[in-house]
């Protein structure tokens, strides 16, 4: 549920693109998608991901990875919104927000460094808990066109749950295409990697619950 990519500078909480900085790469790279360049299926360690050009500027990404753990301690994990930056390495912020609705709301900061430039966008999104089955979250405010998905927890035997991340994405103009592409399929396999070091950490050696 984290996301980065826009160069910015910063003021308080939000976040502002700095277009001039994008504007080679976008040159390079807009017409470049990462179906067009490398293979869309993958494997690393253990983490399928697959991706799907869709309408336009539109991407749909899909990873997936089998966990040893029950689905309500990957659940307790996810939905632990407060703390997702202690252990997410592109996440700098994640905070509940009040929800006009009574809902859950939940800002993000995300951050990384690229060719020595520091790209970072913010979002907020609305969450709808399914549990212990599936996570959607939709943008409501944020530096993406839209930016949705969803988390989905399958139990499989011997209580290993295989874990689903679905993220459909349309980065605004000033983002090249294809360089968010690529940069979401490898922090989508870092954050399955981050879970399960986290699920290692919080309950390996424990009893599994029923």
């Amino acid at each position: 549920m984290s996301s980065e990519f826009a160069t910015s500078h910063s003021s308080g909480d939000a976040v502002y693109y700095d277009t001039s900085a994008a504007d080679q790469g976008m040159r390079n790279d807009e017409s470049n998608s990462l179906d067009e360049r490398s293979p869309a299926d993958s494997i690393t360690d253990g983490i399928t991901v697959e991706s799907h050009a869709l309408q336009g500027r539109q991407r749909r990404i899909h990873a997936c990875i089998a966990l040893p753990y029950s689905a309500a301690q990957i659940w307790q994990i996810l939905t632990d919104y407060e703390h997702l930056a202690d252990f997410i390495p592109s996440l700098v912020q994640s905070r509940c927000l009040i929800h006009p609705e009574g809902g859950t709301r939940v800002e993000q900061i995300g951050a990384e460094s690229l060719f020595r430039l520091k790209f970072c966008a913010r979002v907020v999104l609305d969450m709808l808990e399914t549990f212990p089955h599936e996570i959607g979250f939709n943008m409501v405010e944020g530096d993406f066109k839209s930016f949705s998905g969803m988390w989905q927890l399958q139990p499989l035997e011997d209580r290993v749950t295989e874990l689903h991340y679905v993220l459909s994405v349309v980065p605004p103009l000033a983002m090249p295409v294809g360089m968010i592409e690529r940069r979401l399929r490898q922090n989508m396999v870092v954050n399955l990697q981050a879970i399960r070091q986290r699920a290692d950490e919080l309950f390996s050696g424990s009893e599994l619950p029923n």
